[in-house]
């Protein structure tokens, strides 16, 4: 199942700035979280030159503002529809362009920046919100009423909740109670924001009616944007069946048809139970066929639950997500490196053979683990893929085999998918020596 490869010398890894800002502290993701803070910056330098400023610090109306804007960032950065969109915008580009810009533009993956940068900077406005608030209430100084303060206290004890569960090893760790706090911290944030805006309005309005007031205000109109961003997935919510194969006790294939043709390179989200618990597995459509499959590794509870029950039904909603692969049409040629289950997000793109793809797939046992027809059905469009038993033959060095695989194909780029600890080795890798590539970054 492997072809013959001449042994060809990894390069060491290349020095110097370029090299630096390839590692992963450096990444377009963390770049974004940068580039949201030096806007928030900027906007307070602009407001020393604008009407921002009253007797009790800057206008409570502006940081208001300031925080939704944030926040609505934040939401509209994890909304279906706008992620298909930033992929679908950014992978406009034609294989002519510069092989430069074609690397950063394959970065579009990173948008979870903004969402992180956006949930950051607004609520550390809406801390100077609280403060200024407070300041103002205490020195009974107009525009602020004890109800509106009350509302500000229990936002801001939620946000600060979300904010704290969603830190990488909290959220690692406690992966249930971050997912139900951001669900259910959110939603019930939502409402507070509501009901902090319609008080704070009445409070501000002054000789306004309500209703102009309300109207006039920017607050409300981005309340309505997100509420009806949050709203759209779960109106698309729907219990459908599902035929479930265990070629081995530590894989599930389930197969769905209800009418939902996914594209290549896209995720669907499953769930047992809609209002605790979602899952995100790639979707595995075939060509000329209606309907997809999910492939599903034993990876915890929930998985392991999954592949000895063998459900008949399950949730999902929303619509289909562009991830990581989406970004291969910016390259004349992909090499794809898989580990175990990572086979399932690559496997649509060989049956689709849109790029041309030479596939390293590293795994253990894999017609035993995964059944003869699946790996047929690989070889029938990939015969020269290099698919490597890690039973028999150990593990291999990926850096390696992918920096062989570009130099002998010819290929722009590698797209990895596997663990956090190899798809950083396989990205920093290549990059390190001048070959773009891609991975999955965990921050979710």
């Amino acid at each position: 199942m492997t072809s013959q490869h001449m042994p060809i010398e990894l390069p060491a890894p290349r020095q110097g700035l370029r090299s630096t800002i390839k590692q992963p502290r450096y990444m377009h993701y963390n770049r974004l979280i940068t580039l949201i803070f030096l806007i928030n910056a900027a906007a307070l330098g602009y407001g020393f030159t604008q009407s921002w400023w009253t007797g009790g610090g800057v206008a409570l109306q502006v940081l208001a503002d300031l925080t939704l804007f944030n926040l609505g960032l934040a939401i509209l950065a994890r909304q279906q529809y706008v992620i298909n969109f930033l992929f679908w915008l950014f992978t406009r580009a034609p294989t002519s362009w510069p092989l430069a810009i074609r690397w950063t533009l394959g970065k579009v993956y990173h948008y979870g920046g903004l969402h992180k940068g956006g949930a950051l900077a607004g609520t550390l406005w809406f801390i100077i919100f609280a403060g200024s608030a407070s300041y103002q209430f205490h020195q009974n100084l107009p525009g602020i009423s004890a109800q509106s303060l009350g509302l500000i206290y229990g936002l801001l004890v939620l946000l600060v909740l979300i904010v704290v569960m969603a830190q990488k090893n909290i959220r690692a760790r406690y992966h249930d109670a971050f997912e139900r706090t951001h669900r259910f911290g959110g939603w019930l944030s939502l409402a507070l924001f509501w009901g902090l805006t319609l008080s704070f309005i009445d409070d501000q309005r002054g000789a306004q009616s309500f209703s102009d007031a309300l109207t006039g205000a920017t607050s409300f109109w981005i309340l309505c944007l997100l509420t009806a961003s949050i709203i759209l997935p779960w109106l698309r919510l729907r219990r459908v069946p599902v035929q479930v194969e265990t070629p081995s006790n530590h894989v599930a294939v389930a197969t769905f048809d209800h009418g939902v043709t996914p594209f290549a390179g896209s995720s669907t989200a499953i769930s047992l139970n809609p209002l605790m618990e979602w899952h995100h597995f790639a979707n595995a459509p075939s060509p000329d066929k209606d309907g997809f499959r999910l492939v599903i590794s034993r990876a915890g509870d929930w998985t392991g639950n999954f592949i000895e029950q063998k459900p008949s039904h399950v949730w999902v909603k929303g619509i289909p997500q562009a991830g990581v692969a989406y970004i291969e049409v910016l390259f004349k040629k992909v090499v794809y490196v898989a580990t175990g289950s990572g086979i399932g997000p690559v496997l649509p793109h060989l049956l689709a053979q849109e790029v041309p793809i030479h596939l390293i797939w590293s795994t253990r046992e894999p017609r035993k683990t995964y059944g003869d027809a699946l790996v047929d059905e690989i070889l029938s469009v990939q015969p020269d893929a290099h698919i490597w038993d890690t039973d028999a033959n150990g593990k291999p060095d990926l850096v390696k085999l992918a920096y062989q695989a570009c130099q002998e194909h010819g290929a722009e780029a590698v797209i990895c998918i596997s663990n956090e600890k190899l798809t950083w080795q396989v990205v920093y890798g290549m990059e390190s020596r001048g070959i773009p590539a891609y991975g999955a970054i965990w921050d979710s």
